[in-house]
């Protein structure tokens, strides 16, 4: 029985790479000018015109593809952040990580332009001052985190930043333009340098992420059967916010706020797949890539010309979904 489970999940996690395959060609020929598949396909071989080319390779790839790598980090992130928190509300939008990566990144913006190089460093540093804050006003020394801390301590944290970043766009409103659309979640604009860029960083995250399977699976046995078996609970709780930060604030860094993947995936993940982190991790990353993907697609395509940010779309698709989780009572 344990082997044809094992091998159900394991062609779920296959068809799910399919899927994501199928999506992301589908996705490269939809847009405001759309590219029937039989060019899109003769572009990716090298034979096509010089206007699809352009519109391919320029535009549509360098996007598809940070769409996929960001929805995987968001993920990933949701995930590790539910499992230290063992909560499934958790996810870098609503324990406050991201509106504190987005804050410092949107500073650096606002303020000092010229150094836009330094943003992903500011952004994951506000991304950690902010899982500091949450963490510091949840923890009760005689019970430890209790989860409804967590996420009420986030909201706080989330207000937080929120105001800080409302005060930064009043007191920058002459160069705020140029970040409006970040600060949605949008994936225009962006080129095979930005890709180049948080590809390495996002590699090395999943890596790791896939490495801690097994910790990550005891932490969900309990405090007792991982002291038992020798797992210091405290260092792995840190081990995995930090990469869960740090995943978080790299995407932030690049797409803006985008909300809800970390929420949303998990929690279907463990419905379709089940709790095991070594199914329900690598299916994670697939799904949220995917729906970060079909977010993308379905905000610069539905409207024709005009292009409404994969961070909006996610969140008239997230939210709904959270006030389900809530009114279910987090289950």
């Amino acid at each position: 029985m344990f082997e044809g489970s094992t091998r159900k999940k394991s062609a779920m996690i296959g068809i799910a790479g399919i899927v994501l395959v199928l999506s992301a060609l589908f996705a490269i020929g939809i847009g405001s000018v759309s590219v029937n598949p039989i060019v899109t396909l003769q572009t990716l071989l090298g034979n096509g015109d010089d206007t699809s080319s352009v519109i391919l390779w320029d535009i549509r790839i360098p996007r598809v593809i940070l769409a996929l790598i960001v929805g995987a980090n968001l993920a990933i992130s949701g995930a590790l952040l539910q499992a230290v928190v063992q909560n499934p509300l958790a996810d870098p939008g609503v324990t406050g990580v991201s509106s504190g990566a987005a804050t410092a990144a949107l500073f650096i913006m606002l303020v000092m332009p010229q150094s836009s190089f330094f943003v992903p460093v500011a952004a994951i540093g506000g991304g950690l001052i902010a899982a500091a804050m949450v963490y510091a006003m949840a923890w009760q020394r005689s019970i430890g985190f209790q989860p409804v801390r967590i996420i009420l301590s986030g909201v706080a944290v989330n207000a937080i930043f929120g105001g800080l970043m409302g005060l930064l766009q009043l007191l920058y409103s002459d160069r705020l333009p140029a970040a409006v659309q970040w600060m949605n979640g949008s994936l225009a604009g962006i080129d095979m340098s930005d890709v180049s860029f948080i590809l390495p960083y996002s590699i090395a995250g999943w890596i790791v992420a896939l490495l801690c399977i097994r910790k990550i699976n005891i932490l969900r046995l309990g405090e007792q059967t991982a002291h038992n078996l020798g797992q210091n609970m405290n260092r792995v709780r840190l081990m995995l916010s930090i990469l869960a930060v740090f995943l978080a604030a790299i995407s932030v860094s690049m797409v803006g706020l985008v909300g809800f993947v970390g929420l949303v995936v998990p929690h279907i993940s463990r419905i379709l797949i089940g709790s095991d982190f070594r199914f329900s991790l690598p299916f994670s990353i697939l799904l949220g890539a995917i729906m970060l993907l079909v977010a993308d697609m379905i905000g610069r395509s539905l409207f024709g010309a005009i292009q409404i940010p994969a961070g909006i779309v996610m969140a008239m698709i997230g939210g709904p979904y959270f006030l389900y989780l809530m009114r279910k009572g987090g289950a």
